[in-house]
């Protein structure tokens, strides 16, 4: 056999804006069949961690690095502003840099076919920004950040390979058509040669706002969220205790949210209707997940082929604690910003604190799915991983897979040093820590540091600027029990180890600073 085609297909599935314990493998209610397979047949990672929002997750994912050193420290730039989040210094610029190389890049120096669908958000303004300028040989999806699913239009719209498409099917639905194309591009690939192993990336937009789902799998959950988000919670807590996804001894945060009792009637309805609408953006996300693996098992792909799936950061609270956008909109085609809200979100993230943009567990902590066939031994497939990790480790993971090199210089330009570690051993059964150096993370002045068993982390206060938290994250998952009073000497040890990794990574440490440097240039411009 071809050397070439010994080493595994490589699929890497993103969800967006997805809560902690929506799927049914950790722990909620919502009909994911084909992704609780995946984690029958191989592993879930309880401790697998993004960087907290949408973009700089993409950056750290696809490279191996902190997102400032990828220059998108903050956001990418706006569609409606070139220059919103670029204001001249290096980790933020706004879009993707050249001193970062991306997972396509590499591969596709190894000799893989290089395919992505769905959501980009790494830069738009430039086709050099582009993900065929970074490495893809094919790309179908949005280069924006978000879009409507049944009607994108520009500059939220369809882009394929270099051009901008419009969409007029009356029946179009992203993530149907994200997954139509990449099941297309595999086997485009497949019929030119096949057998050179393929990378796939499939960026769903799902379950990001705006609520949008076809009508037919709303109907399934309507009437289903009467109870609250209270009442969800606790039943999510007792299943993934029960799961041994969360370990004895952890305490459920106080619900952080409105109390389901205050709302009358058509307020409890139409907030019903919101997480109704949400949890079918994950079901027929599961369901088009679903779609791809027959294909790869109808094609006899499926053994040598890995797949790894997560989200892009916590569950997302925008919107206001009753989510965001008219009711009016809600089961229509319209609308752009409409959310599930706080109290869902809350909910989603059992039993995490904080959401989205926030570096506590409930805004770096990711469901990580890794089914592998032929890699993970059979004693080991649904079994659970413990281990933490991290996103830049996806990237290393993938280089020792594809059996290659990172490098030092790409395109004539130097690259900075990768930043994570594979965790290939730990899919084959290796009962070892990932890490035994610390992590680090920053968004919008909320910042995190782990090492071992501790969690260093604060979130952003104008007036506290020095509120850091302590916690040991292997008894208190739940960031309950605050140990910074009682241990100041971790506490100043790892906030210097913090420190030093911001001045070496392009963070800009004063989040204040950031924030007047932005508000100047968008009078700019």
């Amino acid at each position: 056999m071809n050397v070439m085609a010994q080493r595994p297909n490589i699929i890497l599935i993103m969800s967006d804006d997805m809560g902690y314990s929506d799927l049914g493998c950790y722990g909620g209610e919502i009909n994911t069949p084909h992704l609780d397979a995946l984690a029958g047949k191989g592993v879930r990672f309880t401790q697998f961690y993004n960087s907290g929002r949408s973009c700089p997750t993409r950056a750290s994912l696809m490279t191996g690095l902190h997102p400032h050193q990828t220059g998108i420290g903050h956001m990418t730039n706006d569609p409606e502003n070139p220059v919103a989040f670029d204001i001249n210094l290096p980790g933020y610029r706004g879009f993707l840099n050249r001193n970062s190389v991306t997972i396509a890049e590499v591969l596709k120096e190894a000799g893989y076919t290089t395919l992505m669908t769905g959501k980009w958000h790494l830069g738009m303004h430039e086709k050099e920004q582009w993900p065929l300028q970074r490495g893809f040989d094919r790309f179908y999806g949005i280069l924006a950040g978000a879009a409507n699913f049944f009607k994108p239009v520009h500059p939220r719209g369809i882009t394929l390979d270099h051009a901008a498409i419009t969409i007029d099917e009356p029946d179009y639905y992203t993530t149907d058509a994200f997954t139509d194309y990449a099941i297309d591009f595999i086997r485009e690939a497949k019929e030119t040669d096949n057998d050179r192993p393929f990378f796939l990336y499939l960026a769903y937009n799902a379950p990001h706002w705006p609520l949008q789902a076809p009508q037919e799998v709303v109907d399934k959950y309507k009437g289903k969220y009467m109870k609250g988000w209270s009442a969800l919670r606790n039943e999510r807590f007792r299943r993934m205790t029960d799961m041994e996804l969360i370990e004895p001894g952890n305490l459920l945060p106080p619900d952080d949210s409105r109390s389901w009792d205050s709302l009358n009637e058509d307020k409890k309805k139409e907030m019903d209707l919101r997480m109704a609408i949400y949890a079918a953006q994950v079901e027929q996300m599961d369901a088009n997940i679903g779609r791809l693996i027959n294909y790869l098992e109808s094609n006899n792909l499926i053994e040598n082929t890995i797949i790894i799936f997560l989200n892009d950061n916590g569950a997302c609270a925008e919107g206001g604690m009753l989510g965001g956008g008219p009711a009016a909109q809600l089961e229509t085609e319209e609308g752009y910003f409409l959310s599930y809200g706080q109290g869902w979100a809350n909910a989603s993230n059992t039993p995490l604190r904080k959401y989205k943009h926030w570096m506590h567990e409930g805004g770096i902590a990711t469901p990580c799915i890794v089914s592998w066939p032929e890699g993970i031994p059979e004693k080991n497939q649904g079994s659970i991983l413990r281990q933490y990790a991290f996103l830049p480790d996806i990237m290393a993971t993938f280089i020792d897979l594809a059996e290659t090199r990172y490098p030092k210089q790409y395109a004539g330009n130097s690259i900075h040093p990768l930043q994570g570690k594979s965790f290939t051993s730990q899919l084959k059964g290796k009962d070892r820590p990932v890490h035994k150096e610390p992590v680090f993370w920053e968004h919008e002045g909320n910042r995190a540091v782990r090492l071992g068993d501790y969690k260093l982390v604060m979130a952003w206060d104008d007036n506290k600027p020095d509120n850091w938290e302590l916690y040991n994250v292997r008894k208190d998952r739940t960031e309950m029990r605050d140990l910074s009073r009682q241990m100041p000497g971790k506490v100043e040890k790892m906030k210097k180890m913090w420190h030093k990794w911001a001045k070496n990574s392009m963070v800009e440490a004063d989040w204040a600073k950031i924030q007047e440097l932005e508000r100047a240039q968008r009078k700019k411009n």
